[in-house]
């Protein structure tokens, strides 16, 4: 019995030394993975601050390069320099009447007062110094001389290409993209690479790198995104032309909100290799590099300088179609689709104005104009873009995203994405009666499920294509105006408005060339309007939206012109038309 006793303290003994080991090691292994988790974030910042040092120290050279250069060339007039089209500039350098170096430092001048004001440069490419001593050598090329800017995601050797997320950060481009090669070629100088939002798919323009870039015409707005340090830059006076890429309206929205020109062009037309995708291999909705610039003139010169025999032989994938000119340069009259609204997208008073003023300068001016309405769009936003460009339920978006705080301009949109599939679906079922948008949204961002529905839905994205060309040809129209969003957002709403950006990235799904054009400004008869605004929901969508546009008397006003795919000669011959007519009807 006095064995049996022992036995039982001993025991007790050891389970309380049992727990007591137990609740040690699991203190242990959370001081580990406090400790894991402390490290993990230190060297996050170390990793930012390192970026930040970067762009600081370009910064600060190349303004150190700009005063031994001003102050050994007095005679300099940058004034004249900014104030000419690129057009006027290419000819004046060609003609021996400017030199490339004053060019290249006045842009560069302005380009680092304008980054002061509006955060919109990641840093100067400091090897742009020694290609304008090459290019001063030899007098080549349709952009001789013209300094270029170039969005964050463009390969360039020795370079990040982050799109704005911390896992691709210290991983330099091991070359040059073929777009930046191509620029080279023709005698153009790319001096600075511009900033954009975190992972690309959100059209603000903030990331926890580089930080928020603002609106050249009020810093309380933004210049939207994704291309949004282009739309800032060039908008501001820092580049005479710039490059961006665009697959849901990343350079048609920048351009709107900044007040400048901007084109998309057809999918395919343009070399995308060694542009940095946050995703890889998603081919719903496609994206695209393209121009942005002052004015048209300018995207037809730097669309004819891209598509020349060197693009083609670097990126055989490429059509082999030079840019043609007749077609640019044509003035027969135009059978012209229309839409103020396609009766679900939110619209701003002053987008629909800037519709309806374009449509009668263009009945006027001979043009025949008819209108036109997008087929199934709830389907169209809902089963093929938003579903497609989430078709993995954006995991890959999310995998991207980790190890790094998120935006602020990025958060609300990406919180959702997060939720576990039968959440969504359960909340998407649950919202349905009484909000049906929310709900839409929610069954389409939990993607396609399975490789045999990712086949069904590229199959109904190309039924969609045809569909829609069909309904073009039944109406016998070249080309369509249509609205872009605007005017530019207050700060924190881009992510919050995802249901306006079907005005853009419709032609995004539709592989069709798209373009935008400024054609007024914000006036107090709109805010006046805007004040009265309800929408065609009246849901919390629509409040939202009326939220974000409002305080944006004087901001740009623009409008969005559309032609079939590889017309893209066509769209800008369209979108010079709108310019021109603007210009007139303004004298």
């Amino acid at each position: 019995m006095e064995n049996v006793k022992q036995f039982l303290v001993e025991m007790k003994l050891d389970n309380r030394t049992a727990a007591l080991l137990t609740g040690a090691a699991c203190g242990a292994g959370a001081l580990v993975l406090l400790a894991q988790k402390v490290c993990r974030h230190q060297a996050v910042k170390e990793k930012i601050q390192r970026a930040r040092n970067r762009r600081v120290d370009s910064l600060q050279r190349a303004g150190q390069a700009v005063l031994r250069y001003k102050e050994s060339h007095p005679e300099t007039d940058a004034t004249l320099i900014l104030a000419m089209s690129l057009s006027e500039l290419t000819n004046n350098l060609q003609e021996g009447l400017l030199s490339p170096e004053d060019v290249f430092y006045s842009y560069m001048e302005k380009t680092l007062d304008v980054n002061k004001d509006l955060n919109c440069c990641t840093g100067i490419l400091l090897e742009s110094f020694d290609q304008l001593k090459t290019v001063a050598s030899k007098k080549e090329g349709l952009l001789y001389g013209v300094p270029v800017s170039i969005k964050e995601n463009y390969g360039y050797k020795n370079h990040d290409c982050t799109c704005g997320v911390i896992v691709n950060l210290d991983r330099p481009a091991q070359k040059d993209s073929v777009i930046v090669e191509v620029l080279k070629r023709q005698g153009a100088i790319p001096f600075v690479k511009t900033n954009l939002p975190q992972a690309l798919l959100n059209y603000d323009c903030g990331n926890p790198i580089y930080g928020q870039t603002v609106n050249p015409h009020n810093l309380q707005k933004t210049p939207g995104g994704s291309s949004g340090g282009e739309g800032a830059l060039v908008g501001g006076g820092g580049s005479v032309l710039g490059f961006g890429s665009d697959v849901g309206g990343s350079i048609r929205i920048p351009a709107s909100f900044c007040g400048i020109c901007g084109l998309k062009p057809t999918a395919g037309r343009l070399s995308s290799v060694g542009l940095n995708p946050i995703y890889p291999g998603q081919k719903s909705v496609l994206s695209c590099p393209g121009p942005m610039a002052r004015d048209v003139d300018s995207l037809a010169l730097g669309m004819q300088a891209l598509l020349c025999d060197h693009m083609f032989s670097l990126d055989p994938t490429v059509p082999p179609v030079p840019f043609n000119m007749q077609i640019y340069q044509s003035s027969k009259p135009l059978r012209i689709g229309y839409l103020e609204s396609d009766g679900s997208t939110p619209t701003s008073p002053s987008m629909a104005r800037g519709i309806r003023e374009v449509k009668a300068l263009l009945e006027q001016a001979g043009h025949t104009l008819v209108p036109y309405s997008p087929l199934k769009l709830d389907y169209a936003v809902n089963e093929l873009l938003i579903k497609g460009v989430l078709a993995d339920g954006a995991t890959s978006l999310l995998q991207k995203l980790e190890g790094g705080p998120l935006d602020p301009c990025l958060r609300p949109q990406v919180i959702p994405y997060y939720l576990p599939t039968w959440l969504k679906k359960t909340l998407a079922f649950l919202l349905k009666p009484l909000f049906p948008r929310d709900s839409a949204t929610f069954r389409a961002i939990c993607g396609v499920g399975s490789v045999a529905e990712l086949w069904k839905q590229h199959s109904a994205v190309e039924i969609y294509i045809q569909e829609t060309i069909a309904e073009w040809r039944r109406l016998d129209i070249d080309v369509l105006l249509c609205p872009v969003i605007g005017p530019a957002y207050n700060f924190f709403y881009c992510c919050k408005l995802s249901c306006a950006v079907p005005y853009t990235m419709l032609y995004n799904l539709l592989t069709f060339p798209a373009g935008v054009v400024p054609v007024s400004t914000v006036t107090a008869e709109d805010e006046e309007e805007l004040r009265h605004y309800k929408g065609f929901h009246q849901d919390h969508w629509d409040k939202l939206f009326k939220q974000a546009v409002t305080g944006g008397e004087g901001l740009p006003v623009a409008v969005q012109c559309v032609a079939l795919p590889w017309q893209d000669e066509l769209c800008l011959r369209f979108m010079k038309e709108v310019e021109q007519l603007v210009k007139q009807s303004r004298k």
